[in-house]
């Protein structure tokens, strides 16, 4: 830092703006950004970036050639075309530190029921010290973070002394193509830190994540005669049931995984969508379950894909229709590895150093049974992927909320991690 007095000046400025940010939040939060409507989202944030100085890159999916990346996945019910992502690119004149992205997800999981929140899901209301609404948590209190962290700087009177690219992506709650994309774009740098809602800790490792659509058929006939005819629903329950075992076996074996034999059932399952039938009185003749299963770091995604694959085929055997007419598995969206952040890297040494100046503690991991975007910068790029970010709760379920007084703490910790991996010059 160019002075022993810029951690203080740091301090006042984050205080300084975080009016701002509160407010920033909030208007992340009225935008409904799920799965193909982030665009609104993403051309406000584009134009919140310009105000700031910062040269803009707007790019779509379709920009960037996924197709020719062995770790791209499937889109799921999304047009390319329309799926934008944002850069927005600090480039100091002389740069002389270590270059950095920060990048987050502005893609929001759907609400549900209305009626079943507190508060409306996109109202961004504040209470009692907690920020309400659906994303609130997860992630967009990580991208005010971000954001101001960098505007606490300006504010001090300081900028990175190095590149730094804040990338705001969608995509991460269904296939990653969004991270993803921003390499393919070109863009790299000396780490990434990417600020999920993780409580102040650090992400060491996190699973992987496999989405896929079992299609059932079957005869249908007047429920008056259901033993004549076959019921699709029912068959997908055998399946379902069949890899719920299947998961069981899995856990097993990860008892003595070296990063997830002390996290309890570490591989999680969900049959997350089920659509069948056509009329009450009639055994359906068709069914459809959307389901999620993990793997583990040390899993490869085709050998996992193949262990699901040979569960529903063993599954279907045992039934009389499935044995002539064997159900279809269709891939789509995840097909993620999972991440191990190795420890030792420089750049872990700086957050944790900073961590422990602002909150007085050592910085603590975890070990995550979801996925996150660390993947792509670490796993392929060799970029070291920080995954760190402020505190909140509900994440993919009602009253969705983050805590206002992390938010500030958060903000803190990454603009001073900016000063410290970066080094700071005067504005």
């Amino acid at each position: 830092m160019p002075d022993s007095v810029a951690p203080d000046r740091i301090a006042a400025a984050v205080d300084a703006v975080f009016d701002r940010q509160v407010a920033f939040l909030q208007d992340l939060v009225r935008f409904p950004s799920r799965r193909g409507e982030e665009a609104p989202l993403q051309d406000w944030v584009a134009r919140e970036f310009a105000r700031r100085g910062y040269a803009v890159d707007r790019f779509t999916l379709a920009d960037v050639g996924l197709g020719g990346h062995e770790k791209s996945a499937p889109m799921v019910d999304v047009d390319a075309a329309g799926s934008v992502q944002v850069v927005a690119a600090h480039r100091p004149k002389n740069p002389t530190g270590r270059s950095l992205i920060l990048q987050g997800h502005i893609d929001v999981v759907p609400e549900g029921p209305e009626d079943m929140w507190t508060h409306p899901p996109y109202a961004g209301v504040v209470r009692d010290g907690w920020l309400y609404g659906r994303g609130a948590n997860d992630m967009k209190a990580g991208v005010s973070c971000m954001v101001f962290a960098m505007d606490a700087l300006r504010e001090a009177g300081l900028e990175p002394a190095a590149d730094v690219y804040l990338q705001t992506v969608t995509e991460e709650e269904s296939t990653g193509n969004g991270a993803l994309s921003t390499l393919l774009r070109g863009y790299r740098a000396d780490a990434a830190l990417i600020p999920e809602p993780t409580g102040h800790a650090l992400t060491r490792t996190h699973t992987g994540t496999l989405w896929f659509r079992l299609r059932v058929r079957g005869v249908p006939v007047h429920v008056a005669r259901a033993q004549e005819g076959t019921n699709a629903i029912m068959s997908a329950i055998h399946l379902i049931q069949a890899l719920t075992e299947h998961t069981r076996q899995l856990n097993a074996a990860a008892a003595s995984d070296p990063w997830y034999a002390a996290i309890p059932s570490p591989i999680k399952f969900n049959p997350g969508i089920i659509r069948g039938g056509d009329w009450a009185s009639s055994t359906p003749a068709w069914c459809e379950v959307d389901c999620r299963i993990g793997l583990l770091p040390s899993m490869e995604v085709k050998d996992a894909m193949a262990g699901v694959e040979r569960a529903v085929k063993d599954a279907a055997k045992g039934d009389n229709f499935m044995a002539n007419n064997p159900p279809e598995i269709v891939w789509h969206g995840f097909q993620a590895d999972g991440f191990v952040l190795e420890p030792g890297s420089e750049a872990e040494a700086v957050l944790a150093a900073t961590h422990q100046e602002v909150h007085g503690a050592p910085m603590e991991e975890r070990r995550s049974t979801a996925v996150n975007d660390t993947r792509y910068y670490g796993r392929y790029y060799g970029i070291p992927a920080l995954c760190y970010g402020p505190k909140g709760e509900g994440n993919h379920g009602f009253d969705e909320r983050t805590s206002i007084e992390d938010l500030r703490r958060c903000t803190l910790t990454l603009a001073k991690f900016i000063a410290n991996w970066c080094g700071v010059n005067p504005r």
